[in-house]
């Protein structure tokens, strides 16, 4: 006789269950993978197969012009409401900066931003802000009163414009704050993740205002 236990019956309740919880999963991971790269320490990496020319001195990477990647689609609502499609600058270079409120290095290089940004407009520079994990735009928008920034910011909560903006093989946000610089043809030619300067900022901009 077996005396062991019976073996337990998958009912359709359980395999409902089970296929709940793997759809979660995702989600879970992504959350996780947003916390984990949140305030980086501005560590230099490549996304996939790049060929990026990694400035170790300031944590700037760079791309040949040859070797450039069209950006993703990135286009939603902004902070104050209007729809905003990046791909609609092009014939700009256009600065992109991945922030939070929440964020002590994003408040470090606002001001900075907020400078630069006033400087080059006049010379075909557009800055556009994504703001990401601010639970509500209140959040956000009282940033960009604190620190007059001049740009709109696209709200990005949950960081789906950060997952899908940026095509594998290329230079994407890995932290925040991330700053991702397109030429003028809406391709990605340099990135850093970290808090930037005005220095910093006009080592990554002024080279693609230059470029014919």
């Amino acid at each position: 006789m077996n005396f062991g236990r019976a073996p337990r019956r998958t009912t359709a309740r359980t395999r409902s269950r089970r296929a709940a919880r793997a759809a979660v999963l995702p989600v879970a991971v992504v959350t996780a993978a947003l916390a984990l790269t949140a305030c980086g320490s501005g560590k230099s990496g490549g996304g996939g197969n790049t060929n990026f020319v990694a400035s170790t001195s300031d944590g700037i990477d760079t791309v040949p012009k040859a070797d450039r990647k069209a950006v993703g689609a990135i286009k939603g609502t902004t902070l104050d409401g209007k729809p905003l499609d990046v791909s609609s600058l092009k014939g700009k270079v256009v600065v992109l900066n991945v922030w939070g409120s929440w964020c002590s290095p994003c408040r470090a290089e606002a001001p900075h931003l907020a400078k630069v940004a006033g400087a080059t407009q006049g010379k075909g520079v557009q800055f556009v802000g994504i703001d990401t994990r601010d639970t509500n735009k209140d959040q956000g928008v009282a940033f960009e009163k604190n620190y007059a920034i001049p740009y709109p910011s696209l709200y990005d909560p949950t960081g789906r414009l950060l997952l899908s903006g940026f095509p594998k093989g290329t230079l994407n946000p890995q932290a925040i704050p991330s700053t991702i610089v397109l030429d003028r043809q809406g391709k990605i030619a340099a990135r850093a993740l970290q808090a930037l300067d005005e220095a910093k900022l006009k080592k990554m901009i002024d080279p693609l205002i230059a470029e014919k």
